[in-house]
């Protein structure tokens, strides 16, 4: 298998998410500021999306989307505690809690970003909306505030267990605290967990 790595949260959260499965994956580097995910090469044999990261198996199938990627290491590594869920009830609640992130944290953070601080990069690249970037910021915090409250004392996002929630979480909330986005402190139950969460092992990958 090759992992086509880059810079930025996605291939970060899916590198983490291997750290925790304890599963290496040779890794080719894209350079993504340099524009090389959007070139011609790229785009044919590995992603036409365009972006990063994305998975090769033996075989040449190509699995992309982060979440997508892994669910199949998840699976892959059967061996070690699955970050999904061992039972339907407990994989449909990660897959829930990963579904409200990615919709109302990640995406709206990351665009937010997109659209203002990280403009002169992306408005070559994808369709930008700079009038939209404080409201979709202000939808990411709103989702924080409410993510906090909903955990109330649990351990981790979806409960007493860590899981795919979680790591997609961390790996946006890291990224975001060094793009004008930093975690609330009023947020105790979140800057608790997200304490936690950096003091895991996985998240140095």
């Amino acid at each position: 298998m090759k992992f086509y790595n880059s810079v930025g949260p996605n291939p970060r959260m899916v590198r983490m998410f291997m750290a925790e499965k304890g599963i290496e994956i040779p890794r080719i580097e894209v350079d993504l500021r340099g524009g090389e995910n959007r070139q011609e090469a790229y785009l044919t044999k590995v992603n036409p999306a365009g972006q990063t990261p994305a998975l090769e198996l033996d075989d040449g199938t190509v699995i992309a989307e982060i979440t997508a990627i892994c669910e199949y290491i998840d699976e892959l590594k059967s061996d070690k505690p699955s970050l999904i869920g061992s039972t339907p009830a407990e994989r449909a609640v990660t897959r829930m809690w990963t579904r409200r992130i990615d919709l109302n944290i990640a995406e709206p953070g990351a665009n937010g970003f997109r659209y203002s601080e990280g403009l002169k990069l992306f408005q070559s690249r994808v369709r930008c909306i700079p009038a939209a970037a404080d409201e979709l910021k202000a939808t990411a915090r709103d989702w924080l505030k409410k993510v906090d409250g909903l955990m109330g004392g649990n351990a981790f996002v979806a409960g007493g267990r860590i899981t795919m929630a979680d790591v997609l979480l961390f790996a946006f909330l890291d990224f975001a605290k060094n793009v004008g986005q930093p975690l609330d402190p009023a947020n105790k139950n979140l800057t608790a967990w997200f304490d936690r969460m950096k003091a895991r092992p996985s998240a140095a990958a």
